[in-house]
């Protein structure tokens, strides 16, 4: 039990202490300060002159915005034909894989754009090694790149006084992509490797097992894939089973390598918020806000799945023992929780332990961090859903002192505030219609056969899957069936509601404050720094998240929790 609690501090300091100098790192390359990754500069520049496009254009928020979406729907739109087209592909499809329903086809082009990774097939039985390179690993490099480039826009429209341009979004983009997500990915991929994760393009490998069988096992690609599904918060697994399968997963030093991945980017990202602004003192008050809900989180998780399952007990089952089921025993119970807080947390969505089978609470915890969706959260993106508690905070702040509130120097009016209200309501209204669409289906059709288990955990299985759309997440309770025209097309709908209506919103807000005049700070004011306006925003998010969806999780994790073992 030692060793598993010293494993969880150790990934922990880690990912902070790597993500400090990482924060620093991209500070730079946002500002085109020299970086020891300028060799690829020529290359950028081809790749600017062919697409004919003009970096150093200054854009606002709109045509940055234009700018995100259109290139979004190319990634989207290719991504889809190669996987309708499938069949067709001349080269790296040795077993003939064909192509692929629409609707699947649909959801899995929505999910990999949108960075949520939510797979409703399993990879090594649906996808040639050609589309998982050319589609889902592709995919999560500029899907992972577009998250840290609308952050950088954001930093920079907190920083203007009295200026509409917030950067060149392509800029931004191009550089996220060949000076960050590239250079990591390629020494993650490296460490795995080293670690015995899978690079080939061999076709399906006969294998005799320890009892004299033989099998078919599935190869191919991994490692690269691996390296940035965790780097760029992805999640989207190689093999069906996700990063409990042994090939993507070997070892708890490949558990270590990811589950620092999984977390240095978006810690990253708020310590660059400090560099970028030279507000280092709000930096860390962020960042402590989200790392006492992340360790509360993980303690409680932990504890739950090292404590046991009172239904095992009542049966004379692993009496006082850990709950392993549905874990694998080369990293145990507390790692499986801190992943599962980690992949969550971050709107990573892999996974190295089965969701379905982790104890109640932790599964309405796992539910809980993507209700907030904040704490730490997907690439760039989590830093924005941050930044929308910050504006409702500060109004709430502002009431309360008396004053008209603001941030930065600059003043939050009715505009600011109606914008954040709406992108705070979006996630609650995608989450809640969507269980209540499939609770009716379910209701109206009982042998529709989507669910696995009956009453509260069926209930569960629902919301987790519209909790992971919207939060663009990607996890799953995969005891639900979930690969239907009904769960597709719905999933792929709130995948791309909950990816860009909480991109745009932000980003008008900070459109909107980037042309304000700068306000004098005053003797009235209430410093953003100070531990008054951290326990407001710490209020705040959690109050929001309890509104919103303390019924669901009482219909679902904690009713189960209260008639566990009777």
């Amino acid at each position: 039990m030692h060793t598993e609690i010293l494993g969880i501090f150790l990934i922990f300091l880690l990912s902070v202490l790597l993500a400090w100098p990482l924060g620093r790192y991209i500070v730079s390359v946002f500002q085109g300060e020299k970086v020891w990754s300028d060799f690829f500069s020529p290359l950028e520049r081809w790749i600017f002159r062919l697409a004919g496009i003009d970096p150093h254009q200054p854009m606002d928020w709109k045509q940055n915005m234009m700018a995100l979406l259109g290139t979004n729907v190319f990634f989207f739109l290719l991504a889809f034909l190669v996987l309708v087209l499938q069949g067709y592909q001349p080269f790296w499809n040795p077993v003939g894989l064909g192509n692929w329903e629409p609707t699947l086809a649909f959801n899995t082009a929505v999910s990999f754009t949108t960075n949520t990774n939510l797979q409703h097939y399993s990879g090594e039985t649906s996808a040639s090694y050609f589309t998982q390179l050319l589609v889902f690993c592709w995919l999560q490099f500029v899907s992972a790149a577009t998250g840290i480039a609308a952050c950088a826009l954001l930093f920079q429209g907190l920083v203007n006084r009295s200026s509409a341009t917030l950067g060149n979004f392509y800029h931004l983009f191009l550089k996220s992509s060949t000076r960050i997500l590239l250079p990591l990915s390629i020494v993650v991929c490296l460490l795995l490797t080293l670690g015995g994760t899978p690079v080939n393009f061999e076709g399906l490998q006969t294998v005799t097992t320890l009892e004299g069988d033989t099998i078919q096992v599935a190869g191919g690609p991994v490692a690269p894939m691996v390296a940035i599904k965790q780097l760029g918060t992805n999640g989207g697994g190689y093999f069906g089973p996700n990063s409990t399968h042994p090939f993507e997963n070997p070892s708890y030093f490949t558990n270590i390598v990811e589950n620092v991945s999984i977390l240095l980017i978006p810690m990253a990202l708020v310590f660059a918020f400090g560099f970028y602004l030279h507000r280092r003192r709000l930096a860390m008050l962020f960042f402590g806000v989200m790392t006492l809900l992340f360790v509360l989180f993980v303690a409680l998780s932990a504890s739950q799945e090292m404590s046991g399952n009172p239904n095992y007990t009542a049966l004379g089952l692993a009496d006082g023992q850990p709950n392993i089921e549905g874990k694998e025993v080369r990293f145990g119970p507390a790692a499986s929780s801190l992943w599962g807080v980690s992949t969550t947390s971050t709107s990573n969505g892999s996974v190295n332990s089965m969701h379905d089978s982790h104890t109640p609470l932790s599964g309405g915890i796992f539910l809980l961090d993507m209700f907030i969706n904040a704490i730490y959260g997907g690439v760039g993106v989590g830093f924005i859903n941050f930044f929308v508690f910050v504006i409702i905070a500060v109004f709430i702040a502002g009431l309360m002192i008396g004053r008209t509130p603001e941030f930065l120097g600059k003043k939050i009016e009715a505009r600011e505030v109606k914008i954040a209200a709406l992108v705070v309501i979006l996630h609650p209204l995608l989450i809640l219609g969507g269980t209540a669409l499939s609770s009716y289906g379910i209701q109206r059709n009982p042998d529709v056969g989507w669910l696995n288990n009956p009453a509260y955990h069926g209930f569960s299985e629902m919301l987790y899957e519209f909790t992971s759309a919207a939060a663009n997440n990607g996890s799953g309770f995969e005891g639900l069936a979930d690969n239907t025209p009904f769960w597709n097309i719905l999933t792929g709908i709130a995948m791309m509601l909950g990816r860009y209506l909480p991109i745009i919103g932000p980003l008008a807000i900070v459109g909107s404050l980037a042309v304000k005049k700068p306000v004098p700070e005053t003797v009235g004011s209430l410093p953003p720094e100070s531990f008054a306006f951290g326990a407001v925003l710490l209020s705040v998010i959690l109050i929001v998240a309890a509104l919103s969806f303390f019924p669901a999780l009482t219909l679902g994790p904690l009713a189960e929790y209260f008639t566990m073992g009777k």
